[in-house]
C-alpha cells in the first residue's frame, strides 16, 4: 500500500488541504490520519463545482466520499469546534462527516479555559506577541506536560465525573495564575462533552494499525516545519511537532516503519501568517490571500520570495522527504524572484532538539538577515529541484485538484503509487 506523508516545509499555508484532497481524489484511500496540531490548522480545500471547506479538525480528503478521518493522540481534540466544523461539511454536501471519524482516546482536550488562558497571555504580550491563532491548543499541550496524569483527554468525556474533576482543577489552576478566565462554568460545559462521545468513535491505538493494513492511507500533518516546537524560530513558534516525526512514529507501532513516501509542500511564494523571521518578505509583491486575512490574533498574513536557505533548513530538520509539492504557481511572474543565500549566510544548520536558546540566538540573527535575491527563473519546478535537491513530484496552479500535475497525479491516476 502506499501510504503518503504530508508535511509542510515553510511557515503553514502552503496548500496541504488541496494536496491532500488531491491524493484523495485520484485513488481510493481509507484514512486521513492527522498527526499533530489541532483546531487552529486551516488547510483550505476548493471543488470545481465551488465548494469550499476550511478543514481544521477533519482531514482535507472528507469531500471524498468513503475516506476516513483519525485524530491521532499527537492532536489536541476540540469538540466544540468540532462540532461547529461538522455543522458546516453538512452545509456544503458532507452530512457524514462524524460518521467517519474516529479519535484516539489519548488525545488532549482543548476547552474554553485553554483558549480563554491562551488569548489572555497573548494580550499581556502587547506589541510582542507570538502570533498565536487563540485557540488554546499550545495551553493545552503546555498543560498537559505540566500535568500529565490530570490533564483533560478524549477518552474522559466517556467518564463525565473524571471529566468534571479535571476540567475544574484546570480552572481553578489558571484562574489562580492569570485572573478570572472568560470561560463558562464546568456544568455548563458536559453535556457537550458527553454529546460528542456519543457521537463519535473514540479508539485506542490499535485502530490505526488496522487501518494502515486496510488501505492507504494519507498522514496530513498541520503547520510548517519552520514552526515545529524544536526547529522552528522561537519563540515564533507551535506547540506541535510539524516534521514527519510523529508520522513515522505511529507507522512505527503498527510495525510499519519506513511504509510512507515524504511529500513536502512549498508555496513558490514564502509565506508567514503572524510576526516573526521572514527574512525574503517584500511588500511590493501583488500578492493577497481571501483565505488567510488578517486577524486579531495572527495578524497580518506577510508574501516574500522563494527562500531556498529556510526551506533547505525545513528540508534537513525533517528528515529529507522523497518529493515535493510545489503550490501557488498561478502567482509566479518576472517580480517574484528566488533567494539562494542571505548576504553573509549561505546555510541555516538544524540544531539539537530542545535547545531553545539556539533557536532564540538563530531567531535573532535572521531577524537581522537581508536575503540575496535572484530573477526569477524561467522553470520555477526545475530551479526548486536543484535548489532543495529533491524531485517535485506535484504542481498546482490552482485551487482545485483538476489544476494539479505532474508525476505523482499520473501515478496515484493509473494506481501506481508515488514515483
Amino acid at each position: 500500500m502506499n501510504h503518503v506523508m504530508v508535511v509542510d516545509l515553510g511557515y503553514g499555508d502552503a496548500g496541504k488541504g488541496t494536496v491532500v484532497d488531491l491524493l484523495c481524489a485520484t485513488r481510493p484511500v481509507h484514512t486521513v490520519v492527522r498527526f499533530n496540531g489541532g483546531a487552529q490548522a486551516a488547510h483550505n480545500v476548493v471543488l470545481r463545482d465551488g465548494r469550499q471547506h476550511t478543514f481544521a479538525q477533519f482531514g482535507a480528503g472528507t469531500f471524498r466520499p468513503g475516506v476516513r478521518t483519525h485524530l491521532a493522540r499527537h492532536v489536541v481534540v476540540d469538540p466544540l469546534a468540532l462540532a461547529a466544523e461538522a455543522d458546516h461539511l453538512a452545509a456544503v454536501g458532507v452530512p457524514d462527516a462524524l460518521d467517519r471519524l474516529t479519535v484516539d482516546g489519548e488525545a488532549l482536550l482543548a476547552t474554553p479555559y485553554h483558549r480563554a488562558a491562551n488569548r489572555a497571555r497573548e494580550i499581556a504580550r502587547g506589541a510582542d506577541r507570538h502570533g498565536s491563532c487563540g485557540l488554546g491548543v499550545g495551553e493545552a499541550v503546555a498543560y498537559g506536560l505540566a500535568h500529565p496524569d490530570e490533564a483533560p483527554r478524549v477518552a474522559d468525556c466517556r467518564r463525565p465525573a473524571v471529566l468534571r474533576r479535571r476540567l475544574a482543577a484546570l480552572r481553578d489552576r489558571l484562574t489562580a495564575e492569570l485572573g478570572p478566565l472568560d470561560a463558562p462554568p464546568v456544568a455548563d460545559c458536559l453535556p457537550a462533552y458527553a454529546a460528542f462521545a456519543d457521537r463519535v468513535a473514540i479508539v485506542d491505538r490499535s485502530w490505526l494499525a488496522g487501518a494502515l493494513r486496510n488501505g492507504t492511507c494519507v498522514f496530513e500533518g498541520a503547520q510548517g516545519v519552520l514552526l515545529d516546537e524544536w526547529h522552528g524560530f522561537h519563540p515564533y513558534t507551535t506547540w506541535s511537532t510539524t516534521t514527519f516525526a510523529n508520522a513515522e512514529t505511529l507507522l512505527a507501532e503498527a510495525g510499519m516503519a519506513g511504509a510512507a513516501q515524504r511529500l513536502g509542500v512549498l508555496r513558490v511564494t514564502t509565506t508567514r501568517h503572524g510576526p516573526g523571521p521572514l527574512v525574503t518578505e517584500d511588500p511590493a509583491l501583488p500578492f493577497t490571500d481571501p483565505r488567510n486575512p488578517t486577524n486579531a490574533w495572527q495578524g497580518r498574513f506577510r508574501f516574500g520570495h522563494f527562500d531556498a536557505v529556510a526551506h533547505r533548513y525545513a528540508l534537513e530538520a525533517a528528515g529529507g522527504v522523497d518529493g515535493l509539492a510545489l503550490t501557488h504557481l498561478d502567482l509566479a511572474g518576472p517580480w517574484l524572484r528566488i533567494c539562494h543565500r542571505y548576504a553573509g549566510l549561505d546555510r541555516l544548520v538544524p540544531g539539537r532538539a530542545g535547545d531553545l536558546e539556539r533557536q532564540a540566538a538563530l531567531t535573532g540573527r535572521l531577524m537581522l538577515a537581508r536575503p540575496v535575491l535572484d530573477e526569477a527563473p524561467t522553470d520555477w519546478a526545475a530551479a526548486v529541484e536543484e535548489a532543495l535537491g529533491a524531485p517535485v513530484l506535484l504542481t498546482s496552479h490552482g485551487a482545485t485538484a483538476e489544476e494539479k500535475a505532474g508525476p505523482l497525479v499520473n501515478a496515484f491516476c493509473t494506481g501506481r503509487g508515488p514515483a
